[in-house]
């Protein structure tokens, strides 16, 4: 009988890492969360997770990673697996497969976190038995992925959290917290931005507080755009931002109203309940997405390097 394939996966965020050793997308069999700290640390004992894992389990067949953005995915570039710039500071440029490469020299697909999100939700989660499926974190920022990935070659990954909306006239005074744009989505209406405006996380907030209020229609507009740009089946929003789901009802509720009726399959609060939803796989999202691609990968090695 042939051994089954052991692969890693590795989920970077602006506040911790992931990371697992599996048989399959199923069968995990070691996991760690490791503080995000700076770069040569935390991608060094990601590398040391596995490679204490793989002198546990055996050798270590691929790797998937899939990291926070904006990412060099375009394989003949010359810094291709590097950050771009990015608003967390410290990791502009670093190259995010060097020290994979150097110590296990195996097959690594990379991607971005919510890229992996939407796969795994896709494959395992609230999206399972669907054809398409759009996930969008709310977070320390503001990210958006739609799966099954579009096949041709683009400039580069979405970068959904920096789209320009339209500003609620209730938040004139505030500049808005992106280094490179103030008033995008995510300076707008990312984890930094409402402890800009109020000192504290949005969960913390009164449940009648107007800041709920607000944040709801700026996501609501995101998923507007990306109802009308992509057309999935359904959108799965996840991130610290929603507080367990508690900003839902309120972006259903703007989103039909920013619709106005415009789509008639999502015409009315039901539908809109089926199209809205977080993430059945809740926190493991993209590591489930990073096995799924890994695997993949594995059977087409065309989409490894």
């Amino acid at each position: 009988m042939q051994a089954k394939r052991l692969v890693g996966a590795i989920e970077g965020g602006g506040t911790k890492f992931v990371c697992a050793v599996a048989t399959s997308p199923t069968d995990v069999l070691e996991r760690a969360v490791l503080a995000t700290r700076d770069p040569a640390e935390t991608l060094s004992a990601c590398a040391e997770f596995l490679g204490e894992a793989a002198a546990r389990h055996g050798e270590i067949a691929a790797i998937g990673l899939a990291c926070f953005g904006p990412l060099q995915l375009r394989p003949g570039a010359q810094d291709y697996g590097c950050l771009l710039k990015t608003p967390k500071s410290g990791w502009s440029g670093v190259n995010l497969l060097l020290p994979f490469r150097r110590r296990f020299g195996v097959p690594i697909v990379l991607a971005t976190d919510v890229a992996a999100a939407a796969c795994g939700e896709l494959a395992q989660g609230a999206g399972r038995g669907l054809g398409s499926l759009a996930y969008v974190t709310v977070g320390t920022g503001i990210g958006g992925a739609v799966a099954p990935a579009p096949q041709a070659p683009r400039l580069m990954h979405a970068e959904m959290g920096h789209l320009v909306v339209r500003r609620d006239p209730r938040d004139a005074g505030f500049r808005g917290t992106c280094p490179f744009h103030e008033d995008c989505l995510e300076g707008l209406a990312s984890g930094p931005a409402v402890r800009a405006r109020w000192g504290t996380d949005l969960d913390q907030l009164p449940a009648d507080h107007s800041g709920r209020d607000l944040i709801a229609g700026y996501v609501a507009q995101l998923l507007v755009a990306i109802a009308l740009l992509h057309a999935p089946q359904r959108i799965v929003v996840g991130g610290g931002v929603m507080g367990q789901g508690a900003l839902l009802p309120g972006i259903r509720k703007q989103t039909l109203a920013l619709l106005s009726g415009y789509l008639p399959a999502l015409g009315d609060a039901e539908a809109m309940e089926q199209f809205i939803q977080t993430p059945m796989l809740a926190t493991e999202s993209a590591i489930v997405g990073a096995l799924h691609m890994t695997f993949d990968g594995l059977s087409n090695p065309e989409t490894m390097t």
